[in-house]
């Protein structure tokens, strides 16, 4: 990792250095965005705290009422949806995923179109629960284009981090956000843990408590990283391949990661969790509000539960739709391809099937444990709400890190290869 680092400030990567620059610089904006309030809402306040997870992907946008509100996330539940369609549900979507890059193409222009759909629609009702009733049509529709037009301008800028820069434009656009918040937590945190008006022992015991409090967190940040590297590896042999020049071993492996799911099934756990408080903000009514309160909010048992349960769902069903157990097993045998031990078709195929539904209870387990923490240490704790360990914007970054800064490395070491090459 340092040498890789070392090399990216070497002469010959200066074109790399500017790559980074323009990254950083792209990533300013959008902080300097998250500042600016819509247009005639600055003397509006309401409680939008059914929006937490939105808020903390968008670096607080939502508590700001910022034109950057929205930021990309009805972009990226147009792509989680565009994902689950083109899985035979709809015969033109699934022929365009196996036409190459032009298929891509058009997919991805469809995802942006319906991206912006979602993005006036969202608006127009995040406009309305904030306004309430006191406001006409033409406000709301003033308000959605004004948050539309942020996420539109998102959109592009994260389409010009991606190509003049280093990395996902829109995934560190999140990761951005996210990180945001964090200085302003620590300050939360140490408010609520240090009482500098006690007494010197109070004093020390309460900077012990923030400094545990740290230690906790980046011990949880090195888990993750643990856990979403982790993988298990299924050893693969090729009739056409003789294991006796490997001594005896197969070379061929598919990996299969703990996580595979990622942090998809919180995002749509959450999202159905939200759309009841959504509702409640605009129905304005005494006996659905309690119903709501009492049954999908994170802090009850009964919500808590139900959270749990839809995580382990979507956690099941986006492993198994994104890897087809089935299709791998077809074209494992069309190749000439088998598992040691394991005979093609059929058996290779529930042998897939144990071995994902054993990972994704893990998986699942992890992502449990890693999206209940924030809501464990709001029962335990009197810190404020701004202050969390683990959450969904902590695997958001972590992912995010990780696939940058290998993009970066291998970048690194291509030009490095590329040298050396040239040199003979």
């Amino acid at each position: 990792m340092f040498t890789a680092m070392k090399q990216l400030f070497t002469s010959t990567n200066k074109d790399l250095r500017h790559r980074i620059y323009f990254t950083l610089g792209g990533l300013m904006i959008f902080i300097l965005g998250i500042s600016i309030r819509v247009p005639g809402t600055n003397n509006l306040n309401s409680n939008l705290d059914f929006l937490g997870l939105l808020n903390t992907l968008g670096g607080g946008a939502i508590r700001n009422f910022s034109i950057f509100a929205l930021g990309v996330m009805p972009y990226i539940t147009a792509s989680i949806i565009m994902q689950l369609l083109q899985m035979d549900i709809i015969p033109y979507l699934t022929e365009l995923s196996k036409q190459g890059a032009t298929g891509r193409q058009k997919i991805n222009q469809i995802t942006r179109y319906m991206g912006i759909i979602f993005a006036f629609i969202e608006g127009y009702a995040l406009a309305f629960a904030f306004i309430g009733k006191t406001g006409d049509v033409f406000q709301y529709m003033y308000i959605a284009t004004v948050l539309t037009a942020g996420t539109a301008f998102l959109l592009w800028l994260g389409d010009q981090i991606t190509q003049k820069g280093i990395g996902n434009g829109v995934s560190l656009i999140i990761m951005a956000g996210i990180i945001a918040t964090l200085p302003q937590m620590f300050i939360d945190a140490f408010g609520g843990l240090v009482v500098l008006e006690g007494t010197t022992q109070v004093i020390t015991l309460g900077i012990v408590k923030f400094l545990l409090f740290v230690i906790i967190y980046f011990a949880v940040v090195i888990g993750v990283i643990f856990v979403q590297e982790s993988e298990r590896r299924i050893p693969i042999q090729y009739a056409n391949k003789s294991t006796s020049a490997y001594g005896g071993k197969a070379q061929s492996f598919m990996p299969i990661k703990i996580n595979s799911a990622g942090v998809i099934p919180v995002i749509f756990a959450s999202s159905l969790m939200t759309i009841p408080g959504i509702l409640a903000q605009v129905i304005k009514k005494d006996g659905f509000t309690l119903m709501v309160q009492k049954y999908f909010t994170y802090t009850t048992p009964v919500g808590f539960c139900i959270y749990v349960i839809l995580i382990f769902f979507f956690a099941y069903f986006y492993t198994f739709i994104q890897l087809k157990p089935e299709e791998f097993a077809k074209n494992l045998q069309e190749n000439g391809g088998y598992i040691p031990g394991i005979r093609p078709g059929e058996e290779t195929k529930q042998h897939i099937n144990k071995v994902l539904s054993r990972l994704t209870i893990l998986g699942s387990v992890f992502l449990v444990i890693i999206a209940g923490l924030p809501i464990i240490l709001s029962k335990l704790t009197s810190l404020p709400t701004s202050v969390s360990i683990g959450g969904t914007g902590l695997l958001i970054v972590v992912g995010v890190a990780l696939e940058t800064y290998k993009q970066l490395e291998g970048s690194i070491l291509t030009r490095n290869y590329k040298k050396g090459y040239s040199r003979r």
